[in-house]
């Protein structure tokens, strides 16, 4: 189902259907005879790009009845700016398109990736862009950088290398590149969780505890608040950055241009502050967030829209284009999905703003980490070193490990808080995000396991007691953990997870499915292969 709600200034008026320039509430917005499920928004002043969760992909333009598909194929992530568009692809290959306004004839996208020099450094991660740059992390952690260096923003001198038109190697060691289509800088994270940035810092934008100049050298960023950087959100003239502290609440802080950066006063804030207000309930936390040129979104896990920034065109869907200098709430249609608020995300453009339903079951290793943040279906506890407890998934555990969990509980009664959570979520992802934890754990993990073999071997057990819900086809019954189900599947996830369901050991009828369906059914929901 494509639910999406949009607000602001309505460029795509041929997509939107409405005749208004202005749009300053919410309204569900359908998308024109599509029944493929949309994966990712990416919005700019110049086009807007619709990713399906079939990786195929379709560009609007501003102003402009044209549309285009785009022709590359198993597109996983897009970015649309002002001056490029870029891509990533699932075989790790990245493109760009240098955006022009001769819609008749629109430039094709290159691939980039081909360009890096060192062959062996070609699979591309992640990518990333800015205004007028374009950022790449290799699967060897290698960051590289493509296009305008005007402002510093390769980390080279901007006066004797103003722009380059192949990637060059900007820093090796990075697990994470931060940027914004509007952005002038950018923010590279080390697997140390060292944070570096370089570009624009006219307005104090990179944290540093100054401002007035172009930085053209990585700087490592001091004083960066406690707690694990989950994302970093960049505008031209602002960073947000988010931090999840040790019990698992995430805070929002900001640095950059008084005007949008979510504090009152009249100044530019020069490093990282927390953005504080009384609509952050302690016990709600922060679901997604995202940053247009001069406006911010904010949602939260109880479903409540928070915005602040310039208004002019009704980008914060107040009802009305005064500016938000802090956070204010933002009132919505209801939501038809509401149970799984998890599902939604959002992406603001230069003056517009959408909110989407996007659920993603396609990556497993995701799916565990997401997991280990729910409590519903946690079944085991352990004590760190200061009394705290960790409650986690037993089943998971028991296929994680090697028949070793009385040796984990010893583990973590010698950690903190904090590093008891990096060893769990190491174990669920198999990846090393601590080594100095990892070497602690790594003979109690099946190491070279693949996230999917963990998956074969729960298809494979034999122990009924582990499987306690029931499908039944053509009178024969069926059991499966419903731990696995919610992973796998977003009917059951709705079901299991829902408010307002019977969360009992309710039968699901599949007679009507062929002996091979149920099959292909039966081992996609372990192994996420077809």
């Amino acid at each position: 189902m494509n639910e999406i709600i949009f607000f602001g200034w309505n460029q795509y008026s041929y997509l939107l259907q409405n005749k208004n320039s202005i749009i300053i509430k919410p309204i569900p917005f359908k998308f024109e005879n599509e029944i493929r499920q949309i994966k990712q928004i990416s919005t700019s002043n110049f086009s807007i790009i619709f990713l399906f969760e079939n990786g195929k992909a379709i560009e609007y333009f501003s102003s402009s009845i044209i549309k285009r598909k785009i022709k590359i194929k198993n597109i996983q992530k897009i970015f649309s700016s002002e001056l490029n568009d870029s891509i990533l692809t699932l075989e790790g290959n990245a493109f760009i398109k240098i955006n022009d306004i001769d819609f008749s004839n629109p430039k094709e996208f290159i691939n980039i990736s081909s360009l890096i020099e060192d062959t062996n450094d070609r699979t591309i991660q992640d990518i990333v862009s800015g205004e007028g740059s374009v950022y790449l992390l290799t699967s060897n952690q290698n960051a590289y950088g493509i296009g305008s260096n005007h402002n510093g923003q390769l980390g080279f001198d901007f006066q004797k290398f103003p722009k380059t038109e192949k990637p060059i190697l900007m820093m090796k060691n990075v697990c994470k590149i931060f940027s914004g289509n509007t952005s002038l800088h950018v923010f590279l994270l080390n697997s140390n969780q060292e944070l570096f940035g370089c570009g624009n810092n006219f307005y104090g934008q990179l944290g540093l505890g100054n401002d007035g100049y172009f930085i053209s050298d990585f700087i490592k960023i001091k004083n960066i608040p406690k707690g694990k950087i989950i994302d970093i959100k960049c505008a031209k003239y602002i960073s947000l950055m988010l931090i999840e502290n040790e019990n698992q609440k995430r805070k929002l802080y900001s640095c950059g241009f008084y005007g949008s950066n979510g504090f009152s006063k009249s100044r530019n804030v020069k490093k990282f502050t927390e953005i504080k207000s009384s609509l952050f309930e302690n016990n709600d936390n922060i679901l997604d967030f995202s940053v247009g040129i001069h406006h911010t979104l904010i949602l939260t896990t109880k479903g409540k829209l928070i915005g602040f920034g310039k208004n002019a065109y009704g980008e914060l869907g107040t009802g009305d284009t005064e500016y938000q200098k802090i956070p204010i709430q933002i009132k919505l249609p209801k939501l038809l999905l509401n149970e799984d608020i998890s599902n939604y995300h959002l992406s603001c453009g230069y003056f517009t703003s959408f909110l989407y339903y996007s659920p993603s079951f396609s990556n497993l290793e995701e799916d565990l980490i997401k997991l280990f943040r729910r409590k519903e279906f946690c079944d085991i506890s352990f004590k760190t070193k200061n009394g705290e407890i960790i409650e986690a998934h037993k089943l998971i555990l028991k296929y994680r490990l090697k028949d070793e969990i009385e040796k984990l509980q010893e583990i973590i009664s010698k950690k903190s808080i904090k590093e008891s959570n990096q060893i769990f979520e190491m174990i669920y992802s198999n990846r090393i995000i601590n080594p100095k934890l990892y070497s602690e754990i790594k003979e109690i993990i099946n190491l070279n396991e693949k996230i999917e073999e963990t998956m074969k071997r729960i298809y494979l057990n034999e122990n009924e007691n582990e499987k306690d819900f029931i499908i039944e086809r053509k009178e024969k019954q069926y059991k499966f953990p419903k731990l696995i189900l919610i992973m796998r599947s977003e009917l059951y996830r709705g079901m299991f997870l829902s408010v307002t369901e019977d969360k009992s050991n309710k039968v699901t009828d599949y007679s009507e499915l062929s002996n091979k369906s149920f099959q292909i059914f039966e081992y996609w929901i372990y192994s996420n292969q077809n």
